[in-house]
């Protein structure tokens, strides 16, 4: 992570940081990696989880709503950043940010709730969903807090620190649903309150409480600060009572507003496969190596957690890398590794998965499909009820056509992918905000920071929804074959604008290329 240099005098000479303020700075940007680390385990201490307990407490919802409830995060990102990030641009930062996480607090206590009501109750899921997705566009504030507090030589290695936090959370939120299934889908329930403790709410809770620590430490630590590309300390329009005419002269230039476009493209494609990859491990776990509810989440949780943890490395390794070679170069290979971690996903194989048998005992086959298409795949003994049968079925469901003729996806291409994939994603994603945050230059990014979110969460909107849709209608090799072709294009369009992603203070010759 930052290691705190005793030389605090930058390249300006007339211009010193004292060891307080220096102290002081990082300790609001560590604030502001803690807040980011919540946001991303408010999202993904329940990703595992959603669709069995979605089954659970309202039976009439289907694979099209899970992906709609995924999306609802989204949803409430995408319209909460540019709000907060406008916010934060004329006001002092504690504002929006204790706001947001409060109304994620509460909306994981909603979710804790959502049993109770006696129908409808796939709706409030939605919504507690929707809410806690609301409450995640702070993520534009602390993004842009942490570009106007840091240097241009110190930008790359904090937007790492940044993401490696947010992939901290994406490890540990299913790692705390892993621990909280040994509790059981029954738990204890407090009839009281009407409170079910068990694996689907224990998580939540613990995200509420990890949202009210944040806030505490929020109001205790958090100072506002603003240094310019240089280093050197300036004055910022969030400094309660301070006006807004106290921007240093560096500001003055436009931005690139192409190069702006490019990286919002760019970073809507990364997110947009990540969501795919997250969303659709649990339901294709369940179909291609019939798994149970219980057992994809433990399995998944599991397997994401090392993923994760492989993120962490890459984000503390591209730190230095990108001294070396650049940050768009690693871009570029960081988009080629995703490509090919979702080529190798794609049905090489001839082996069918396993079919819910429940479905053919339930007479529940689709009218197009006959008894005698199924003959090859299964023997008679399949089809009847065995001894030891469990109420769950497991299996590729005959409702999705696509089982009857689609190879199977190997556990080692799954892995193999996963590996990938998790090395690719992170490159991506801190490459990209680094860059960004570096063609915006000194003036105050809330808003930009904003639309970089929201893009994001447009991309974690459309990805849930082309899962449940295109994998569920066409299956896996339509649904990765798509994916490698969007990735595809977004190389090409970064070929084309590479030479434009350069810092603000490049641009306008205040710096030399080399030293970002």
């Amino acid at each position: 992570m930052i290691s705190f240099s005793l030389d605090f005098w930058f390249r300006n000479r007339d211009v010193v940081e004292t060891q307080e303020h220096y102290k002081s700075r990082w300790r609001s940007i560590w604030i502001m990696y803690l807040t980011m680390f919540l946001s991303s385990v408010g999202f993904s201490i329940v990703i595992m989880s959603v669709w069995p307990y979605l089954q659970k407490i309202d039976p009439t919802a289907d694979a099209s709503f899970l992906g709609w409830i995924i999306a609802s995060y989204s949803i409430g990102q995408m319209v909460a950043s540019p709000l907060f990030g406008l916010w934060s641009n004329y006001r002092p930062r504690r504002e929006p940010l204790v706001i947001s996480t409060a109304i994620s607090v509460a909306a994981n206590c909603l979710y804790a709730y959502v049993h109770v009501p006696h129908s409808h109750n796939k709706y409030y899921m939605l919504t507690a969903r929707a809410l806690v997705g609301f409450g995640a566009g702070n993520v534009a504030v602390v993004r842009s807090y942490i570009a106007g507090a840091t240097s241009l030589t110190e930008r790359t290695s904090a937007m790492a620190n940044t993401s490696a936090c947010q992939a901290v959370g994406f490890i540990l939120g299913p790692v705390f649903q892993t621990c909280f299934t040994l509790i059981g889908e029954e738990g204890i329930t407090w009839k009281l309150i009407r409170l079910q403790l068990n694996m689907y709410t224990a998580p939540v809770l613990f995200g509420a409480l990890l949202g009210v620590i944040n806030i505490i430490l929020i109001f205790a630590i958090l100072r506002e600060h603003r240094v310019d590309d240089l280093g050197r300390q300036c004055k910022s329009i969030n400094f309660e009572g301070e006006e807004s005419g106290v921007l240093d002269q560096d500001a003055e230039g436009n931005v690139d507003h192409v190069a702006v476009v490019a990286i919002n493209f760019l970073f809507f494609v990364i997110l947009f496969v990540f969501a795919v990859f997250e969303t659709i491990a649990t339901p294709l776990t369940m179909d291609m190596y019939s798994w149970t509810r219980k057992e994809a989440v433990f399995y998944n949780g599991i397997i994401l957690s090392v993923v994760g943890i492989e993120s962490v490395i890459v984000f503390m390794v591209v730190k230095t890398l990108s001294k070396k070679t650049g940050e768009r170069a690693i871009l570029h290979g960081g988009l080629l590794i995703v490509l090919v971690g979702f080529f190798i996903l794609l049905p090489w194989g001839k082996k069918l998965p396993n079919i819910q048998w429940q479905e053919i005992k339930n007479n529940s086959i689709p009218r197009t499909t006959s008894i005698e298409m199924l003959m090859p795949f299964w023997s008679l003994q399949a089809m009847q009820l065995p001894s030891n049968h469990t109420v769950e079925p497991v299996g590729c469901p005959v409702t999705q056509s696509w089982c009857l003729n689609t190879p199977m996806i190997y556990l080692a291409q799954y892995i193999t992918s996963d590996i990938l994939i998790g090395l690719g994603y992170p490159v991506c994603n801190v490459m990209s905000y680094t860059l960004y945050s570096k063609i915006l230059g000194p003036k105050p990014q809330g808003v930009y920071m904003g639309w970089l979110t929201a893009s994001g969460s447009g991309a974690r909107i459309l990805g849930p929804v082309f899962v449940s849709q295109i994998y569920t209608h066409l299956g896996p090799r339509w649904a990765f074959s798509l994916i490698c072709g969007v990735v595809v294009v977004s190389l090409l369009l970064l070929e084309i604008v590479y030479k434009r992603l350069i810092a603000f203070s490049v641009r306008y010759g205040r710096m030399q290329e080399e030293s970002c």
